[in-house]
């Protein structure tokens, strides 16, 4: 019977049903979680797909009987492009085989496509299941779908600092008892839609939290100012000159909370672009220059030269970063006292977080998933009251404050280690905190240094 190089031809028509199924499914997933006009477009796009693998599939039964038929010719000889056809889809497909249900190691991919290969890192275009996907509901609709002849699905979570997560769906594709059977496990990546779901969860919850105040203080000065203070004019002056604060304060938590946001959506996406890292502290310092002297408080700087903290990253982001450690350190800084911002060259993550304050209380906020990278190292190091121990785990939670610190005339809100972590995440580096109580804190960021070619020598 003439076959492709690894499969017969009723095998691909097989998948290729069975891929069109999923596909469609997966295209009334969407039309459910994303608002109708963004899902009508994706859906059309997998519909159409899906309508060309059916098609494909039913014109392998023609071919193949062209191909058996006494009229072969060079062109039937060819092999048919299904295997390039399932290459090309964008969602991770893998075919499945098993024969015993109880034995799990028989279940094996027997095909998988170039997008399966590159997300499971896969070396191998044929092995054992268990090898590629050890999620265990996974691995239960995959035997739903072989031994139970019934269509399953399961959330997959990859894990790791990105914090991926893949909608699987298993379709059974035959097969009977004693025999071989077949399965298709296709894979989406749901991370966006989840991302978005969580955050607009965590908006409502926080915002409505955060405003009540405010906004109960300007309700409440509003009344007084239309009662007996209306013809007061130093109580009037007073009252609108705190409702201009706590506007000023909801302005504040609103951006902090639409910035958050944004870099949530897509801190799985790595930036893109050289900046100099050297050049953004420096800018950072310029800025709040004016606010450090205003409180008295010292900025001292150690920085590389111009042209040599190379790093692949989102310079705004990143100045962001900056500005959020140097202006929380001003906060908690008194007068007369001093803040350092650092910046070294070529660490690696280990080298990055050694402690250099003596009898400190020191944890990493966030750990990369680092091998053998370089890293950029900013340092900001404060002078003010530290933090106890048993706070660290919990600075970079969204509006987490300590009792019993004050932060000066400009209250936070409590959103700034929160942004900074989730960019350090984006761009794959670190973060790191070191504290005594009563002699100040450092904070540690660390982001992959990048490679340079070498000066030419003039």
């Amino acid at each position: 019977m003439p076959t492709s190089s690894r499969f017969s031809l009723p095998i691909w028509t097989a998948l290729a049903s069975a891929v069109s199924a999923a596909l469609v499914l997966g295209a009334m997933t969407l039309m459910h979680r994303l608002d109708l006009e963004a899902a009508f477009a994706g859906a059309t796009l997998v519909v159409a797909a899906s309508t060309l693998i059916g098609w494909i599939g039913a014109s392998s039964i023609r071919q193949y009987e062209d191909a058996t038929s006494p009229r072969r010719t060079d062109e039937h000889n060819r092999e048919p492009p299904y295997a390039a056809m399932v290459d090309a889809l964008p969602d991770p497909v893998l075919l499945v085989t098993g024969l015993e249900p109880d034995d799990p190691t028989g279940r094996r991919y027997v095909l998988a496509n170039q997008a399966a290969r590159e997300v499971l890192n896969l070396t191998q275009e044929t092995g054992m299941l268990v090898t590629a996907i050890r999620d265990p509901d996974v691995l239960e609709a995959v035997d739903e779908a072989l031994f139970g002849q019934v269509a399953a699905t399961a959330l997959y979570d990859l894990g790791g600092t990105q914090g991926r997560v893949l909608k699987a769906f298993a379709q059974p594709l035959g097969g009977g008892d004693g025999e071989l059977r077949t399965a298709v496990l296709v894979l989406r990546d749901e991370t966006d839609i989840r991302r978005a779901e969580r955050t607009r969860a965590d908006f409502l919850a926080n915002a409505s939290h955060e405003l009540r105040t405010p906004l109960a203080s300007l309700s409440g000065f509003i009344e007084t100012l239309r009662g007996h203070a209306r013809t007061d004019d130093a109580a009037r002056e007073k009252f609108l000159g705190i409702m201009q604060t706590q506007a000023e304060r909801m302005s504040r938590l609103i951006d902090d909370l639409l910035s958050l946001s944004r870099i949530e959506l897509n801190e799985h996406i790595a930036p893109a672009g050289a900046m100099d890292l050297a050049l953004a502290v420096m800018d950072v310092l310029d800025s709040l220059g004016p606010l450090a002297r205003e409180g008295g408080v010292t900025l001292k700087s150690d920085i590389p030269a111009i042209g040599q903290a190379i790093t692949i990253g989102d310079r705004d982001q990143l100045v962001q970063v900056i500005q959020n450690l140097v202006d929380n350190a001003l906060k908690y800084t008194p007068p007369e006292g001093v803040v350092t911002i650092s910046l070294r060259m070529d660490l690696s993550a280990v080298e990055a977080v050694v402690p250099a304050m003596e009898d400190s209380a020191r944890l990493s906020l966030l750990t990369p998933d680092h091998g053998t990278t370089r890293y950029l190292v900013l340092q900001v190091t404060d002078s003010g009251p530290g933090l106890a121990r048993e706070h660290l785990p919990r600075l970079t939670e969204r509006f987490y404050r300590v009792e019993g610190q004050k932060s000066g005339a400009r209250p936070g809100t409590g959103l700034g280690l929160a942004i900074v972590k989730h960019i350090i995440n984006r761009h794959r580096g670190g973060l790191a905190v070191e504290s005594v109580e009563g002699r100040g804190a450092r904070f540690t960021a660390y982001v992959p240094m990048a490679s340079q070619p070498a000066l030419p020598v003039l």
